[in-house]
């Protein structure tokens, strides 16, 4: 697993983004501001020792999981001692390889199997929804070889067929209507099970960190909605 650390003097705010498969610091380091420290995980190509920064120097720790990201957040926070203060799944579900809650397992494992720079150029489209919007946001596109995609792919579906109980819960769940990666109906059904979370419906595609300046504003945004009822806090 990489590790993409951002960090800076007197700030008392964490974000801990756990990011999709495919991915690299690219598709962040813009969205950062010098107003929270940041940590990217990505690449679960392997199980290696990370070493965070003291939760306890700050005053709110949020966990975003994005995507495969939500499953990797839960998995990986009791290992890593962390303790949000605030959790954003974003276009994803703890059972990521799923035909009724997450990626229908025959699609899953169709991209395992079929890793090229062709289809990673049809996968990086749909993250963005649009020829427009891939447009956009090109050089925020990963560099990444087919061996490490195929290695970090084939590492998440075998522990994803692990099942685990973390107890994680999630504050609020972010839901692109336009997504085609993960279903907007499916990503309903499952966190409709989960009433301690809230939902949010938004107008975007898989990838809508680009509908705000940055990660601290879409924070701000998820913020303005109320707990669920059922979150005991």
């Amino acid at each position: 697993m990489k590790t993409f650390l951002r960090r800076f003097e007197n700030t008392r705010d964490l974000v801990i983004l756990f990011g999709t498969w495919g991915i690299d610091d690219k598709a962040f380091s813009n969205l950062c501001t010098d107003n929270h420290d940041f940590i990217l995980f990505y690449n679960y190509s392997a199980d290696e020792p990370l070493i965070l920064p003291e939760m306890k120097t700050y005053r709110r720790v949020t966990v975003i999981g994005w995507s495969l990201g939500v499953w990797a957040a839960e998995y990986y926070s009791r290992k890593l001692g962390i303790k949000p203060d605030l959790t954003i799944a974003i276009n994803g579900t703890p059972v990521a390889a799923d035909d009724k809650y997450g990626i229908p397992l025959k699609i899953f494992e169709a991209t395992l199997n079929n890793i090229s720079n062709y289809s990673m150029a049809r996968f990086y489209l749909s993250l963005f929804g649009t020829r427009s919007l891939f447009e956009v946001n090109r050089a925020y596109i990963p560099t990444r070889t087919e061996k490490s995609l195929h290695d970090e792919l084939r590492w998440l579906y075998n522990r994803m067929m692990e099942p685990v109980e973390t107890g994680f819960v999630w504050d609020y769940a972010l839901i692109g209507k336009e997504d085609s990666i993960f279903k907007a109906s499916n990503l309903k059904s499952y966190w409709s099970m989960h009433p301690e979370t809230r939902q949010i419906m938004v107008d975007a595609p898989h990838y809508l960190f680009g509908y705000w300046n940055s990660l601290e504003e879409m924070i701000r945004y998820v913020r303005r909605f109320r707990l669920s009822p059922f979150r005991n806090k």
